[in-house]
């Protein structure tokens, strides 16, 4: 997949003829042989070192101690961006995009040709699934250069499928590192199935006309960044109050420490929470979102329509990145994975966080250097947790640059499942 990992990284290809592919409408599904065949790679156990910076502002947690790779992985597709949602049918569904599954192609870092998938995962066993592509949808990014899958939630037999665009400016090369592609643009809004995934009604905002239009393309901060959906569970089963919420990262108008890139699809200084009534009239609605908004005196989380009053859930600066979270409901505890991706195209950094509440305090489980050792869009399936709710499935894709070591075993670009295990003083 060199192909796709160049256009991930802004090199344009002298012909794109190979893109326009990607309107092929036949779906195409991995069979479980054929996935595992990339699949029931086995190691030894063991556990990833936690190594927080000095500047770490989160107090280690007293009950999730730290992280096991238990030696199993499963690898689908060749693609990346997987956010898989668990529907009330059982299955999951997921975005996907710059790559292919089978003969489907796609690709987002294309202008006006932008194409992002759709696909359902069927299957209980992480090591052997069946992924069926559901073909792939256009949607302009100009002014933009690429245009990509965020938030992606399937509740009540609707589908709801979230974009926003990257880039570009002019290109800069700082310590030998091409820079042209990764600012934050504006999250457009969401296109909506009613049939998960078999026809869609597209969103009724465009770039130029976004849901949130913040956009580092001109300098502004951006706090809408990439939103993702908080899993609850199947069919939002766990949510506390019936309300979807998404956890997207930004950064805040003055930087102390600024740097190049600082506020890109996988890096920033903050994290922040959104949420909204999930319908079909909502979801394209500015006005029905709430924005979390601190604690009062007494430690309460506030809410806010008011987008000018929004505070950071989290603030570390240029410590932040793309950002999921998952309910573990056996443990009663909310999972954070966030992504430390500066500069945003050599190794990169993933910490997990936990708390009780979805407002925190945020606790750290582990801080894992150079995970992947270019792992991204790192989330927890909670389909995948286990009646112990220690152990799990690590999803992310990995080394999209295609030079960079593979960290831990059997991850490669394409959606990957570790099996891991959250450690604590007495398991």
């Amino acid at each position: 997949m060199k192909n796709i990992a160049n256009l991930r990284i802004g090199i344009w290809l002298p012909a794109l003829g190979w893109l326009l592919v990607s309107v092929c409408a036949t779906a195409f599904s991995q069979t479980t042989a054929e996935a595992e065949a990339s699949a029931n790679r086995t190691w030894a156990p063991f556990d990833w070192p936690s190594t927080p910076p000095k500047d770490c502002p989160f107090s280690p947690s007293q009950e999730l101690t730290g992280i096991r790779f238990l030696g199993q992985c499963a690898t689908y597709t060749d693609a990346d961006t997987w956010y898989p949602s668990w529907a009330s049918d059982g299955n999951l569904y997921s975005p996907w995009t710059d790559g292919s599954i089978g003969n489907e192609w796609c690709g987002s870092h294309v202008g006006n040709f932008a194409r992002t998938g759709q696909a359902k995962i069927i299957g209980e066993d992480p090591l052997a699934l069946k992924v069926i592509s559901l073909g792939s949808f256009s949607g302009p990014a100009a002014p933009y250069a690429g245009r990509y899958p965020c938030g992606s939630l399937a509740y009540n037999g609707v589908w709801y499928y979230g974009t926003y665009c990257l880039g570009p400016k002019n290109e800069v090369v700082i310590d030998s590192i091409r820079f042209n592609w990764p600012w934050l643009g504006p999250f457009i809004g969401f296109r909506i199935s009613t049939d998960l995934g078999e026809t869609w009604v597209d969103t009724p905002h465009t770039p130029a006309n976004p849901l949130f239009g913040e956009s580092s393309l001109n300098g502004e901060p951006v706090k809408i960044g990439s939103p993702h959906f908080v899993d609850f569970g199947q069919n939002m089963q766990y949510s506390p109050d019936g309300k979807a919420y998404l956890v997207c990262h930004g950064a805040i108008e003055l930087d102390p420490k600024p740097r190049y890139a600082n506020c890109s699809w996988i890096t920033g200084d903050q994290i922040y929470l959104l949420r909204v009534q999930p319908s079909q009239g909502s979801m394209n609605d500015r006005k029905q979102y709430e924005f979390f908004a601190g604690h009062d005196e007494g430690g309460k989380p506030l809410w806010t329509t008011d987008f000018t009053k929004i505070q950071p859930l989290i603030d570390w600066n240029n410590r932040c990145g793309c950002v999921t979270m998952t309910y573990d409901a056996p443990l009663k505890k909310y999972l954070m994975c966030v992504t430390d991706g500066w500069p945003t195209t050599k190794t990169m950094n993933t910490f997990i966080l936990e708390s009780s509440s979805m407002t925190g305090p945020w606790r750290l489980v582990v801080f894992m250097e150079k995970f992947g050792e270019q792992a991204y869009f790192v989330n927890f399936p909670s389909k995948f947790i286990e009646k112990d709710g220690y152990t799990a499935w690590l999803c992310y894709s990995a080394s999209f640059t295609g030079d960079i070591r593979i960290n831990p075993p059997g991850a490669r670009y394409a959606m990957t499942l570790q099996k891991v295990k959250l450690l604590n003083n007495e398991k």
